[in-house]
């Protein structure tokens, strides 16, 4: 059981929290409406750039003493920027968090944000863009999510292009956090040996500066077009293997048949005994890494899978991966395999409570993109109610009837002809 309280202040920022006596930390995030779904094209990267600045000096602490008054404390502080939000996080001893407190909320209130860290940062993060040309492995899922989502936030990049992060200024970074840092897009999460209104009473007293947008200009694009065909993007590149994403248009996050999607998704490629891992490399021994995955947004979402193999054998991958779909979508799962999925996903989720993080992180995550956080009661309640009928309608409707897209990177330009695959069209770059 777990019980979380909530409170919204007068501007608008929410507070929610979990306590969790038996613990001696505490985790506490700030949650912010602000990601590259938010972003137009010319400004790809700014909610990640800005992500890196908070961490570069306020107008009370430089960059080092952010970083050792909660390294000093034996704690970690950090932060990361997704498709919908961008988050700032804190893990300490339940002592401490006082000073988790007050250091995010210097950092998101008094950031300097001065023209000499942006040039630096500039620079880091170009080298970062850099560093995912050289991964295949991630690459080939940019290209996936760009060939599936053409023209929308969700295609592009989370750090953006080189074009684009050396066209940021600092007046540019302020303004959008103007736009998106104001309290009623902020969500307060924080679990662990604490009280709710101790961390109240700090939140209050320390983010009284956040202020609301003046014009509220906000703007949030119309979910994505659907694929009228699929579609093969293939990206030359001359690595030792050759990494692919097949996949299909996934659903919301707050489908009806979501938790179907999890228990498909779990049976296919969601660990060492799913049926792609087995065939493809317990039986076969193709592939090192292969898994299946699905991401779930505010409009739409993806299902997909990854393999990562030798060039010579990317056909017959594919082809046991393309049965793997038809299999599922004619013929369902097993009762054995489902109740099976249904244990192993209730047991992620149990296990996921051990961490304060974990738990701060279900709240924050919850309350911004829901506006409620469901108990894991709720949440495994709704995972043994899914029938073996409904996985086998959602397996149909995304692995049979919708169109495929498929990305490529690696030296396959002469190995394999996509449209025995079923992809007469296939952009090459």
């Amino acid at each position: 059981m777990t019980i979380y309280q909530k409170s919204t202040l007068p501007g608008g920022l929410r507070v929610i929290t979990e306590e969790i006596p038996h613990v001696r930390s505490a985790s506490l995030g700030v949650w912010v409406g602000a990601g590259s779904c938010w972003e137009t094209p010319a400004d790809m990267g700014i909610s990640h750039f800005i992500e890196h600045m908070l961490f570069k000096g306020t107008e009370r602490r430089t960059a080092r003493q952010i970083s050792q008054e909660i390294d000093g404390r034996g704690g970690n502080l950090n932060a990361f920027t997704a498709k919908e939000h961008t988050c700032y996080y804190a893990k300490v001893l339940d002592q401490h968090l006082p000073v988790a407190v007050d250091v995010l909320a210097d950092m998101v209130q008094h950031s300097l944000i001065d023209t000499g860290e942006v040039a630096k940062e500039r620079g880091v993060i170009i080298e970062e863009i850099k560093m995912y040309e050289d991964v295949p492995d991630d690459l080939v899922h940019d290209i996936f999510a760009e060939a599936m989502w053409a023209g929308h936030a969700l295609g592009r990049p989370i750090v953006g292009t080189t074009e684009t992060v050396q066209s940021f200024t600092p007046a540019q970074l302020r303004a959008y956090m103007q736009a998106h840092y104001t309290p009623e897009n902020v969500v307060i999460a924080a679990a662990g040996n604490i009280s709710h209104d101790q961390v109240l009473a700090q939140v209050e007293a320390a983010f009284g500066r956040l202020a609301r947008a003046p014009h509220g200009d906000r703007t949030w694009q119309d979910a994505p077009a659907d694929i009228k065909r699929p579609l093969a993007v293939v990206r030359e590149k001359e690595t030792e293997q050759a990494h692919l994403v097949l996949g299909v248009k996934g659903l919301h996050q707050e489908h009806d048949d979501i938790y179907a999607l999890h228990l498909l998704n779990t049976v296919l490629g969601g660990g060492s005994s799913s049926r792609l891992f087995q065939e493809i490399r317990e039986e076969r021994g193709l592939a090192y890494s292969v898994y299946s995955f699905h991401s779930s947004f505010r409009d739409t979402g993806n299902f997909g899978v990854y393999a990562g193999v030798s060039p010579t054998v990317l056909p017959q991958v594919l082809e046991l991966i393309l049965k793997g779909f038809r299999t599922a979508g004619e013929e369902g799962l097993t009762p054995v395999e489902l109740a099976e999925a249904k244990e192993q996903l209730k047991g992620q989720i149990m296990l996921g409570l051990e961490s304060t993080t974990g738990r701060m992180s279900r709240l924050g995550r919850g309350e911004l993109t829901f506006g409620r956080v469901l108990t894991p009661d709720e949440i495994i309640s709704k995972i043994d109610a899914v029938t073996p009928e409904q996985v086998q309608q959602v397996a149909h409707r995304l692995l049979i009837d919708e169109p495929m897209v498929l990305s490529v990177v690696g030296p396959v330009s002469d190995r394999v002809n996509l449209s025995n695959f079923g992809f007469p069209e296939v952009a090459r770059g």
